[in-house]
């Protein structure tokens, strides 16, 4: 393995929030439309998926709210970090996005920003439905119950 791939495989951005604030349901691993001072950002590190959702917006699925840090050697040609960008999945995987994120309450959440193996960004994202408190109550309570079982090792 090249030292470069090794490098591609290091690079996982994710979005610890989205599975404490959604039901997550259905997965999918898009590809993204990047400028060059994007991608060289993102192999920095240097992105926030924090705030970030799906929206569709005509034939395509965009991301908004994602945020892309300005690449320090970028000259002019730098990009507008929280830009719309647009999503790449097939047609049937949009079909089934498009009438599922119909449905109420039903958001599109990126969940991890990674690398792949030839060198390109991927967006796995999935739809989520929000909790209400006290499902994070339950999940905060199971958290703290495994957390004290690995201490005391019973």
């Amino acid at each position: 393995m090249k030292k470069d791939q090794q490098t591609y495989r290091q690079i996982q951005i994710r979005n610890r929030k989205a599975r404490f604030e959604y039901q997550l349901d259905d997965y999918f691993v898009a590809g993204l439309v990047l400028t060059g001072t994007e991608i060289k950002s993102i192999r920095l590190g240097k992105a926030n998926l924090q705030d970030a959702y799906g929206v569709f917006d005509g034939e395509g699925l965009w991301i908004q709210g994602m945020h892309i840090s300005l690449y320090k050697q970028g000259t002019h040609y730098n990009h507008e970090p929280t830009r719309k960008r647009k999503l790449l999945l097939n047609k049937s995987e949009l079909k089934k996005l498009r009438k599922i994120s119909k449905n109420a309450g039903i958001t599109i959440v990126p969940l991890r920003l990674f690398i792949n193996a030839r060198g390109l960004a991927k967006l796995e994202i999935a739809t989520g439905k929000g909790k209400k408190l006290f499902d994070k109550r339950q999940d905060i309570r199971k958290k703290d119950e495994q957390r004290e079982i690995g201490r005391t090792g019973y």
